[in-house]
């Protein structure tokens, strides 16, 4: 319902009108009247009315005045102009601040509830642009981290990429980037981790580093593009704020993380950073887990690039810890297609296939990892690439069948942990899935609102506001007659009875009063 402020000097006119119009057939309610425009205006700020019906001849401030203030202090109001013959002229001045709809006077109900019916629908019209938008410009919001991720992805494996699309994806990202000068730090998380580690991860650096300018998660790794100032004092307070970041993860979840920083260098060089940065990664064979590792850590001879393989068994691992038997397939046959076509010596072939195996090791449980141990031996006896590819297929599905389990465990137990803060805090009308999502240890959103679904089979929200309704209607029976706007208090709604009235309805099937009533 739009409400509406009906404002005339003639009392027996704007009792008449008040009386007789079924304001709810026409999509309106009054809210309030008013016998000039002064009034009127007190009216407005109190009230805030979608419509006005106002005459146009009135004492202290006249209707035509009232359509210019409003014209600018609230623009968004709709008016029906209520004149005689003599001020008709007079009246369609308004037109230059909006005003269409006029009706002489004498007028009937059927006139205003026709007028009244055309600016419900404009209205209407204009909230469903509105929502539009905002919806639109919400879920652009949500995307762009998405967007940014990839982008960042593939500006650093992609050569085709080149100072036009630079130009393009700044723009649509609002941050300058190509005449910037910044560092890509790689993140590796070194003990047994789940994927939201990374998320987490991920969002501690952005808390703590301000100059993060674009991050994304490569395989089991995170990377950061960060923007590097000029002043060489610099670096070692960056270097100071990374390890923060790293003894802060450590802190909440007890693993180590690895980090390799580039050197400074231009955006159109960033791919070179990243191989840097493997480089630096690689190096931490010869170090303790946990190291902090730039490019002054590595000998000048080994800064060269080497044209090696990229097995992907990260990206392996990672998708057989998230249980995905389809994608680990799709990964182990493009990589056994590339070791055929590529016809390495057989002895390097058959190190990139125990290369890999030896990874997959890692990922056992310790009750499990002396079977698989074995199966090395196996391996480097077997003499075709078809019987290596076939044995390590084997292993991979068994692995992935285990996390499977352990995944659908692990996200039963992330749920619980969500319900027991709803339970906790379904009064509170701030609650949302990014405030549990900051309760449970900056875990990401998105990624606790796609579990959430694909275990319970409800949206997040609207769990929240089912589980809400559900205690307001045990309130109810149990207390009997209660206020709505008590209620729209206690369960969430911040005080607005309205709303709640909506969403309650919408819900039960009755409105809260109704649901009051004796059955």
């Amino acid at each position: 319902m739009y409400k509406l402020l009906l404002v005339d000097d003639e009392r027996l006119i704007l009792e008449g009108i008040s009386k007789v119009m079924d304001w709810a057939r026409a999509g309106t309610e009054l809210a309030g009247t008013a016998r000039n425009g002064i009034e009127a205006l007190k009216q407005i700020e109190r009230l805030s009315p979608d419509i006005i019906i106002t005459d146009i001849s009135m004492p202290g401030l006249d209707g035509l005045g009232l359509v210019e203030h409003c014209s600018v202090r609230y623009p968004g109001i709709k008016f029906v102009m209520l004149t005689g013959y003599k001020d008709f002229d007079y009246a369609c001045s308004a037109m230059q601040h909006g005003v269409r709809h006029y009706l002489l006077k004498p007028c009937n109900e059927q006139q205003i509830h026709e007028a009244l019916t055309e600016l419900v629908q404009e209205l209407n019209e204009r909230h469903s642009r509105e929502q539009f938008i905002t919806e639109t410009k919400h879920r652009l919001i949500k995307v762009l981290p998405h967007v940014k991720a990839q982008f960042l992805k593939e500006w650093i494996s992609n050569k085709t990429y080149g100072s036009y699309d630079l130009d393009y994806y700044q723009e649509l990202f609002g941050i300058e980037l190509g005449g910037k000068n910044v560092r890509l730090i790689l993140f590796r998380l070194e003990e047994s981790f789940e994927y939201e580690h990374l998320f987490a991860l991920q969002n501690i650096a952005g808390d703590m580093l301000s100059e993060v300018l674009l991050s994304t998660t490569i395989g089991s790794q995170l990377l950061i593009l960060l923007e590097q100032t000029e002043d060489a004092g610099n670096q070692c307070d960056l270097l100071e704020r990374i390890a923060g970041v790293k003894e802060t993860f450590y802190n909440f979840y007890k693993i180590h993380a690895t980090i390799a920083v580039s050197d400074k260098g231009r955006m159109i060089q960033s791919r070179s950073l990243y191989r840097q940065t493997l480089q630096c990664m690689n190096h931490r064979f010869y170090l303790e887990e946990g190291s902090l590792i730039t490019g002054s850590d590595i000998p000048a001879d080994e800064l060269s690039v080497r044209h090696e393989m990229d097995l992907g068994e990260e990206q392996i691992c990672l998708l057989i810890k998230a249980g995905d038997q389809s994608s680990v397939k799709k990964e182990l046959e493009r990589l056994f297609n590339e070791l055929r076509d590529q016809r390495f010596d057989i002895n390097v072939t058959r190190s990139y296939v125990l290369q890999l195996y030896s990874a997959m090791i890692r990922l056992c449980s310790p009750g499990e990892r002396s079977r698989f141990t074995s199966g090395l031996a196996e391996l480097a006896e077997l003499g075709t690439l078809g019987s290596l590819k076939e044995s390590v297929m084997k292993a991979a599905e068994s692995l992935t069948a285990m996390y499977d389990r352990h995944f659908v465990s692990r996200q039963s137990s992330i749920v619980d942990a969500m319900l027991r803060i709803i339970e906790a805090d379904y009064g509170n009308s701030e609650l949302s899935l990014g405030s549990v999502a900051a309760e449970m240890l900056y875990m990401n959103p998105d990624y606790l609102g796609k579990i959430f679904k694909k275990v319970t089979g409800e949206k997040f929200s609207n769990y929240v506001t089912n589980y809400r309704i559900g205690k307001a209607s045990e309130h109810i029976l149990h207390s009997g007659d209660v206020k709505v706007f008590e209620l729209a208090e206690l369960y969430g709604f911040g005080g607005n009875a309205q709303y709640f009235s909506q969403v309650f309805k919408k819900v039960t099937g009755k409105t809260p009063t109704d649901f009051m009533k004796p059955q």
